[in-house]
């Protein structure tokens, strides 16, 4: 038996194909990588002037978000045909936009939530011409969001914020900020939270970057220091955030799995060139390791069919948040198998010495960042364990309470 996408699918990958042919950025003729996006970031700053055009060229020729219409950049793909167009920028390594908050989750968001008024910002979200930042993560609230305490006290027709944001993405940048706040201290910590839209000129606003051990700095600290916006800036009804957060990580991870499992890919596929380069493709240990990875690559391809199929259908794919979990520590594995095949020659560094100018070395301790990006492993375990698997979430283990007294639901 063999699967295969239908003539439709096929026409409409080859009308991409020769889209892609005509219009990608010679900038990205070699595709992304961890090793090399931080230091073209650093080189070409956050949003580059390339990268800039080429998200409006996608929009202008229906390409950005293909399943929208053709006034929000898209074309009334369905949703197959939306899973090849992702299918086929992973395999080539070209991202629709350097800079993700715009279109993959304020857009949807205020389409979904917005006042009229706050919908009419969204094509300029989506074709990147306004860049945009998210304010979820917190000091003292990164994966657990619900502990966030950055405050918005009702002031007459206003709000006024006062707090901090942290490992902001693009803050310096944005122009926008979707904002999530604290509107309500006396309910359930998921039940007193708000988002509001921000102009980041606004007075009160400081934003000061965070520079990696690399030197780079792609995230930031962002300060809020009374802060005032109108009321008319809240997106949904008043303590609702978190259905629009929820919403919000969908809108992100629904596709995540399609580009994580490509990085994966190259990565498997570099390695065994890499292997057959140094005549370890002889090797039966070695050989042993590469297939199992390649096993497991298409386990996890396989399964993301198959959430995509539910998500397509208006059901749940909790598929998404183990293909998360597990391809984002799959990419962390590969590097560290390139590292470890290449022996003492793994961790140089140096052009002149180092394989690919240590890609292997910089891309492992890059990797960690997929790990966390999109919901931590930490995370995504607890929402298999509790919504996928039915274990409980709610129980604190006593360490003197033998195991088998530890009580369980459904037992």
């Amino acid at each position: 038996m063999r699967l295969a996408w239908g003539p439709e699918e096929e026409a409409f990958r080859a009308e991409l194909a020769e889209f892609l042919e005509r219009h990608a950025p010679p900038e990205l003729s070699h595709g992304t990588d961890f090793a090399t996006a931080g230091a073209r970031g650093e080189r070409e700053g956050l949003v580059p002037d390339w990268a800039r055009r080429w998200q409006a060229t996608l929009f202008d020729h229906g390409w950005m978000v293909p399943s929208y219409p053709p006034e929000l950049g898209g074309r009334n793909a369905t949703p197959v045909q939306t899973l090849v167009y992702m299918e086929e920028l992973a395999a080539r390594g070209l991202p629709r936009s350097v800079h993700f908050p715009g279109y993959a989750i304020v857009a949807p968001s205020l389409l979904e939530f917005g006042t009229a008024e706050q919908k009419s910002l969204a094509p300029a979200a989506i074709r990147g011409d306004t860049v945009w930042c998210i304010g979820m993560s917190e000091p003292n609230a990164g994966s657990d969001l619900a502990s966030l305490s950055t405050r918005a006290v009702v002031d007459g027709d206003e709000f006024v914020i006062t707090g901090q944001k942290v490992w902001t993405s693009y803050a310096m940048v944005a122009a926008k900020c979707f904002c999530y706040v604290r509107t309500a201290t006396d309910v359930p910590r998921h039940k007193g939270i708000s988002v509001v839209i921000l102009d980041m000129d606004t007075p009160g606003i400081d934003v000061r970057p965070l520079r990696h051990i690399n030197g780079q700095a792609e995230f930031a600290e962002v300060f809020f220091t009374e802060v005032r916006v109108p009321l008319t800036n809240l997106v949904g009804g008043l303590n609702d955030g978190w259905r629009i957060t929820m919403g919000s990580l969908a809108h992100e991870r629904g596709g995540l799995w399609v580009q994580a499992v490509a990085t994966c890919d190259h990565a498997l596929r570099d390695i065994i060139s890499m292997v057959a380069k140094h005549g370890l493709d002889r090797d039966p240990v070695v050989r042993r390791r590469l297939s199992a990875a390649f096993a497991t690559l298409q386990s996890l391809r396989a399964l993301g069919y198959k959430g995509f199929a539910s998500f397509a259908q208006g059901s749940s794919a909790p598929e998404h948040s183990y293909l998360k979990l597990a391809t984002s520590e799959m990419v962390k594995e590969l590097f560290e198998l390139g590292m470890e095949l290449l022996g003492p020659y793994g961790a140089v560094t140096d052009p002149d010495r180092g394989e690919q100018s240590g890609r292997w070395a910089h891309s492992f301790f890059q990797s960690f960042a997929g790990t966390i990006a999109g919901g931590s492993s930490e995370i995504q375990r607890n929402i298999i364990a509790e919504r996928v698997l039915g274990l409980p979430g709610d129980i604190r283990v006593d360490k003197d309470v033998p195991f088998n007294k530890i009580p369980t639901r459904g037992r």
